[in-house]
This record gives C-alpha cells, sequence and structure tokens, in this order.
C-alpha cells in the first residue's frame, strides 16, 4: 500500500492551521520558530496538491477562501485527533484540554446545562465551553460543532445518542387562573379551559399534550385553541404564569415556580408520561477526551440531580 501522505505534508497542514487561526504567516512562522518564507512555500505546496486556493492574499494579511475554511476545519479536527491519540498512549490523557463547542436548545440550556457548567468548569481548568443556545438544527461538520443537546431520538443514523434523562410533564396554571376557570379534573374539562400551545420549530405543528390513561395507556392530546407559542418554550410557562392559561411543561422546569407558588400542577392522576432528552455527536469521529468529559460529567450530574 502507498503511503497517502509524507512527513513534509504533514508538516504543511500543521504550518496551515496555524496560519489559518492567527490571520498571518509571520505570526504561525514566529510561533512554530521557521520562517515565513517556509509557511508560505508550505502553503503553496497544499494549493498545488489540492488544486485550490487555501487564502487570499495581500500585501498586509491573508485571509481564509471558503474551500480553505472547510479545510482547516477538518485539518484541525484530524491533528486533534493525532494529538489525543499520542496523550492516550503516552499517559498524558488525566488533564483534558483544550475547546468543546455545544448546541442546545433554550430550554434546557437555562434550565439543566448552563445550572452544571461552573461545577464543570472548577473539574476540569483546561477545558473551555462555548455554547449556542438556539432552537435551530445544526450541522455538525459545517458549523463545527462538538456536542449537541435535543429532544428525542435523532432521525440521522450518523449521529451517536447518549440519553440523559426521561423528563416527566405535567400541566400547570397560575394560581389566580384557577381561581377563575376551576381546577381541571379530567382531559374533557379542558375543553372550557385557555389552553396555551407550543409549536414545533423543526415541523411547524403543535405539539400535543401527552398524559397516561386510567388502564396505564398512552393519551396524545390534540387540541385548538388562540393561543400559541413558537421557537421558545419559556414564552407559553410566562404565559402561563401571567393568568393567560394553563400549559403542559417538564417538571424540571416548572419547579422553581411551583415552590414559590407562581403555578399549580393540575391533572397530576393523568400525569407519568415523559419525553427523552439526548447528547449527540457524529458517529465517526474520534471522541476527544475534552468532549468525552463533558459528556459524562452532564450524564452523571442529571441523573444524580433527578
Amino acid at each position: 500500500m502507498s503511503r497517502q501522505f509524507d512527513p513534509v505534508q504533514l508538516g504543511s497542514i500543521e504550518l496551515f492551521c496555524k496560519a489559518a487561526e492567527l490571520g498571518s504567516f509571520t505570526a504561525a512562522a514566529e510561533m512554530l520558530g521557521v520562517t515565513p518564507a517556509s509557511v508560505s512555500r508550505s502553503i503553496s505546496r497544499l494549493e498545488s496538491r489540492l488544486g485550490v486556493r487555501l487564502f487570499t492574499r495581500t500585501t498586509r494579511s491573508v485571509r481564509l477562501t471558503s474551500d480553505g475554511d472547510l479545510y482547516r476545519t477538518e485539518c484541525q479536527q484530524a491533528l486533534e485527533q493525532i494529538a489525543e491519540a499520542e496523550r492516550a498512549i503516552t499517559g498524558k490523557q488525566s488533564e483534558p484540554k483544550g475547546l468543546v463547542r455545544v448546541s442546545v436548545g433554550t430550554l434546557y440550556g437555562h434550565h439543566r446545562l448552563v445550572p452544571l457548567l461552573p461545577g464543570f468548569m472548577s473539574a476540569y481548568p483546561g477545558v473551555e465551553v462555548e455554547l449556542n443556545v438556539s432552537n435551530r438544527n445544526i450541522d455538525f461538520v459545517e458549523d463545527g460543532y462538538d456536542l449537541a443537546i435535543r429532544l428525542g431520538e435523532p432521525r440521522d443514523s450518523r449521529l451517536v445518542a447518549r440519553k440523559l434523562e426521561e423528563a416527566t410533564v405535567g400541566v400547570f396554571g397560575a394560581p389566580d387562573y384557577l381561581r377563575r376557570k376551576g381546577k381541571p379534573r379530567t382531559l374533557e374539562e379542558l375543553a372550557t379551559h385557555d389552553l396555551i400551545q407550543f409549536v414545533l420549530p423543526s415541523t411547524g405543528r403543535p405539539m400535543p399534550w401527552i398524559f397516561r390513561g386510567p388502564a396505564g395507556e398512552d393519551i396524545d392530546f390534540n387540541f385548538k385553541t388562540r393561543q400559541r407559542v413558537h421557537e421558545d418554550v419559556l414564552a407559553g410557562v410566562g404565559w402561563a404564569i401571567a393568568g393567560g392559561g394553563l400549559f403542559q411543561i417538564y417538571h424540571f422546569v416548572a419547579r422553581e415556580a411551583v415552590r414559590s407558588g407562581q403555578l399549580v400542577e393540575v391533572l397530576q392522576g393523568a400525569g407519568g408520561r415523559s419525553r427523552s432528552f439526548h447528547v449527540l455527536y457524529p458517529q465517526n469521529r474520534h471522541l476527544s477526551a475534552r468532549v468525552r468529559v463533558l459528556a459524562d460529567y452532564l450524564a452523571d450530574a442529571i441523573q444524580r440531580g433527578r
């Protein structure tokens, strides 16, 4: 089998990544102890081999092209995997270091992930964490994320899913609202109430409320209402606290509002259903020590805290 890469090519890739990181051939040369001319020659060899321009060059600066930016992402990941492998076999893997980029939805980010991060950062001082808190779908490669936390089982077979928890749900309303409208005792009585509905960003369809029937059967409750929330579930919680109606939400979200008397749970007899949350990462990606310890920490902390 012929060699695909030689040491010169691998060295050129390292020089390219450092120049891309610093935005300067000269700065990369100074950091790596070589001359700016050697950096320039190495990157020119890479460009010739690939048949694309990696940088646009002016007399004052260098800037990655779109091809260069994509190549940098893949090369940096490959170099990190090599470094992780070397640390693993030389016994230097005990202190994870480097950046972990995490995508998480607003609900889980605010109520589950963020409260756990101070403990993680204290336990692993060499790890940096960068959060993107939004409800949009991501592409791991193009967007450069290491982990994502999402509701439900992933449909993409290229992703590995590790369950964080089965989060139980309940129906909640403000005390003032319940004094005005009364507490529903059965699912049929919901027809006389103001219900706040959440619309799933991924499908554009309302999320059904989920209950357990008298015989233990699963019930998906679909309804029409004048009150709908898109994108951010927390707006539905705020709407319920303000007295706008009933809202179904996870117990871990409603807990503080219930404790402070802002919300009251109803229909507990039809409760018991849950939805799962998973931490996801690409199947074909080597899980670096820093990514692995964050995934492990979150799973352990959430299980302990339930």
